[in-house]
């Protein structure tokens, strides 16, 4: 009798340890960074880890697996007649990143503020998350600055920089520029 106890016990540890491994397996959405948001001092968003999967304006500019130049609403000689508020630009910035599924990851604004968004773009078969944050600077400047990161694994083969640059592009075709492109 002991013997069959043990081994139902045995079993029954074997088989949660089994589904708890294909659980994680098949949904990595991971937990949401601590330090996401706008830093205090100085006032910008977090620097990306020394891992190859994350992209942000807040980098130095020689730091090229990392930085990416910020996005201006009213660019000079843009295109748009008169310039446009801060709060038709965050507009502008939810549809676009709402429409724009680069590689098929699905976007949710998950936290929108008077100057910042954070979105949580999902990937379609494992359940990865990245986390993107928007972030416009008090001033008179138009910038927004942006990160976007894989919560989880050391490389993204580019997909965040993929994600950036579709983002860019789709801003562009309503008036906005990058200070720089890559």
């Amino acid at each position: 009798n002991k013997s069959s106890t043990r081994i139902g016990r045995r079993d029954l540890v074997l088989r949660s340890s089994e589904l708890a491994t294909l659980a994680a397996i098949f949904h990595f959405s991971g937990t949401k960074p601590s330090y996401l948001g706008v830093q205090k001092r100085p006032p910008a968003l977090a620097l990306c880890p020394a891992t190859n999967n994350c992209v942000s304006t807040s980098e130095r500019i020689s730091d090229s697996n990392h930085y990416a130049p910020p996005w201006n609403y009213n660019p000079k000689d843009g295109p748009r007649g008169k310039p446009i508020s801060k709060d038709e630009a965050m507009k502008e910035l939810i549809e676009v990143v709402t429409k724009t599924k680069p590689d098929n990851f699905s976007p949710r604004v998950v936290e929108k503020g008077d100057d910042y968004v954070r979105v949580e773009y999902e990937s379609p078969i494992f359940g990865f998350v990245d986390d993107v944050e928007f972030w416009f600077p008090p001033g008179n400047k138009s910038i927004v600055q942006y990160r976007s990161a894989s919560r989880s694994g050391f490389i993204d083969f580019n997909a965040n920089k993929k994600r950036v640059k579709e983002l860019r592009l789709g801003l562009e075709k309503k008036g906005w520029a990058s200070e720089s492109t890559f």
